[in-house]
């Protein structure tokens, strides 16, 4: 690299007689950076089918992980001059096509091959599989700490890489809940979103996939990057967690994700066909029954969207959600801090079980305890609701501290009371007047979901949820409301 540091890496060179090539004997070139935690082995597999198709690949190991040098950098400004110097290093070396550059990866290589695009230009296409668009919206969306996530991935890290000081800084800043401004700016620099302007202005083509139930970043921050994006671009969202989609390629086994990823190389570096399809393109893979939905663009997933008005604390403490019985001027409080069972889950095995199993967090609506959880549940639904996109929560909030974060959870609630988390998302707050009522909204992660007829929606807001570090004090009083002024309601966006 530029600054002395090697990097390890392995090459995969087209058999000769291989289609593929230009007239002078070149081949479009594919980079691939590893994963966090991994090293170049990981695309083997995928090294050798790339050159038995007629690309050259390179596949490295990042910097501070395994026997690469230097430290690690999280596709910070080092990282991201790797990635120029690894394609500097295949020109002068391998016979890779100048014009014909392309990048490939999976989580950490995701991020990088999108960071990539916006600083080198040579890079025509791109392929990132459960990358990131917003690193900071991954780490801290709603203004809320996701500690789970940090952790698993400090955890992952710590056997196989060397941490830079900057990083550690950052880290022990997360954990610990100070410094925030600090970790927000640093990871900002590591965002492709911060330089979508240069993306689009180089015209890469860029696909995009990503799991709904990413526990490590979440799905909202990519659909958000991809909407930014002028160049050709495609968007592939299925069940799963973070790399679950992808794991079996890995393998070298037929794997769906990885399919489009190369029909995509194919379409922007080799113009198979003279077809390059589409200039922009979304596909869906509906939770739970797996139905496959494409789209010309991201606006046209949902048609409508339904207003479902919050109804005061009814029998059993449950209030309505939508239908005539929803009012206003209406109040419920909660023991802050404190867990009602409803959750997120767990990191990288509640999207996993979604995705094997069709079986997301679940609990039984019924039982959960109205001193921490605030609920609300629909009548049942005489025909399915088709769900697309990001459901919002309005709310009238007044609680005892001036910081405090709500969690909120969408449920499909069947016959028996069990309840099938849809979606869920963190927001904090910080500065309030105790004791004053001020607006809050949630934004819950996006989604595609079918709720079967005869099933009911539940909403549940809470105070804590192990997945993420929140504000509100143990034992202070949040309210819930609703004004005529200010009514409280579900925002449903529909197909």
């Amino acid at each position: 690299m530029k600054d002395g540091t090697v990097l390890k890496a392995d090459v995969f060179t087209p058999a000769p007689g291989t289609p593929g090539a230009d007239r002078k004997g070149h081949y479009p070139l594919v980079v691939q950076p590893a994963s966090w935690g991994q090293n170049d082995l990981e695309y083997v597999a995928q090294g050798k089918q790339l050159a038995a198709a007629g690309y050259l690949a390179v596949t490295y190991t990042v910097r501070g992980f395994w026997r690469s040098g230097g430290e690690v950098d999280v596709a910070g400004p080092k990282d991201v001059s790797d990635v120029s110097s690894v394609i500097d290093w295949a020109l002068a070396h391998t016979p890779a096509d100048r014009q014909r550059i392309g990048m490939v990866g999976l989580s950490l290589g995701g991020g990088l091959t999108l960071m990539g695009a916006a600083f080198d230009p040579r890079i025509k296409a791109v392929a990132a599989m459960s990358g990131w668009g917003d690193l900071t919206n991954s780490l801290y969306s709603g203004g809320t700490r996701h500690l789970q996530a940090a952790a698993l991935l400090a955890a992952i890290q710590a056997p196989t890489g060397r941490r830079s000081p900057e990083y550690a800084r950052m880290l022990a800043a997360l954990f610990d809940g100070r410094d925030m401004p600090k970790v927000v700016r640093w990871a900002d620099t590591r965002s492709p979103a911060t330089y979508v302007n240069r993306i689009n202005a180089h015209g890469t083509a860029v696909f995009l996939a990503h799991a709904w139930g990413d526990s490590f970043f979440n799905p909202s921050q990519l659909t958000a990057f991809y909407q930014r994006l002028t160049g050709p671009k495609r968007l592939e969202l299925r069940p799963g967690d973070h790399a679950t989609q992808e794991l079996t390629s890995l393998l070298g086994l037929d794997n769906p994700t990885w399919k489009s990823a190369r029909r995509w190389l194919d379409q922007h570096l080799k113009g198979t066909g003279g077809d390059r399809g589409p200039r922009q393109s979304v596909d869906l893979e509906v939770r739970p029954n797996g139905h496959h939905e494409s789209y010309p663009d991201w606006r046209a997933i949902s048609s409508r969207t339904a207003h479902l008005r919050l109804g005061g604390p009814g029998p059993l403490e449950t209030g309505a959600l939508g239908g005539t019985a929803a009012g206003t001027g209406w109040h419920k409080s909660v023991v802050g801090g404190t867990d009602s069972g409803a959750d997120g889950g767990i990191a990288l095995l509640a999207g996993a079980l979604d995705q094997v199993a069709a079986l997301p967090p679940t609990v039984l609506v019924p039982l959960l305890p109205r001193r921490s959880a605030a609920v609300w549940q629909s009548a049942p639904y005489a025909a399915a609701q088709h769900l697309r996109g990001a459901a919002r929560v309005h709310t009238q909030v007044t609680a005892a501290a001036s910081e405090g974060t709500v969690f909120g959870y969408l449920y499909d609630v069947n016959a028996l009371g069990v309840g099938k988390l849809i979606s869920h998302a963190p927001q904090s707050w910080s500065g309030k007047q105790p004791g004053r009522a001020f607006p809050l909204d949630v934004s819950l992660f996006t989604t595609a979901y079918d709720l079967p007829a005869g099933h009911r929606l539940a909403l549940v807001l809470d105070t804590k949820d192990p997945m993420y570090g929140g504000r509100t004090p143990r034992g202070s009083g949040v309210t819930f409301g609703s004004t005529t002024a200010d009514p409280a309601e579900l925002a449903l966006p529909l197909r």
